[in-house]
């Protein structure tokens, strides 16, 4: 036989668990973030050593466009970053309010609160579902930035 305690922990685990991936999601999301305001910023150094020089000729003037086109798709890369951490933060609210829901209603042994639980769950998962599509969308503009990158680097080879 389950002791209360037992059942209020079974209960609050489900979101536990998905509060816990969501920290991860979080993580690599971060880290990416990083790495985008790094590379903009980098992008930029490199700008305005081009410009600072005393003359600069075609190679220059040609790197200096692909830096541009490269800066305004990390821009928006970067806010598809933002918008993938917001949603996994939400989430990770969503999870929260229902696993203290969760032991709200079987402490105090209220059951009229299901539908409610069960909505912050989905709403919770949505949440997930939505980052997960900005995650996505932003790997393959990060695909498309290499491969402007390496236009760049095969157009002086030839």
């Amino acid at each position: 036989m389950e002791t209360p305690i037992v059942h209020l922990i079974q209960g609050m685990l489900a979101p536990g668990l998905m509060i816990s991936a969501c920290g991860l999601l979080l993580l690599g999301m971060n880290n990416k973030y990083s790495l985008v305001v790094n590379r903009i910023r980098l992008l930029n150094e490199e700008k305005r050593k081009i410009f600072h020089q005393e003359k600069f000729d075609e190679t220059d003037t040609s790197r200096l466009s692909n830096i541009e086109l490269q800066i305004s798709h990390l821009i928006g890369r970067i806010s598809l970053v933002r918008n993938a951490v917001f949603s996994y933060s939400m989430a990770v609210a969503l999870f929260i309010v229902s696993s203290v829901l969760i032991g709200v209603t079987i402490h105090a042994r209220t059951p009229g609160f299901d539908w409610l639980i069960v909505g912050f769950f989905y709403a919770g998962m949505f949440a997930v579902f939505v980052g997960i599509i900005f995650a996505a969308i932003e790997v393959w503009k990060g695909y498309r930035i290499v491969k402007i990158e390496i236009s760049e680097v095969f157009k002086h080879v030839d």
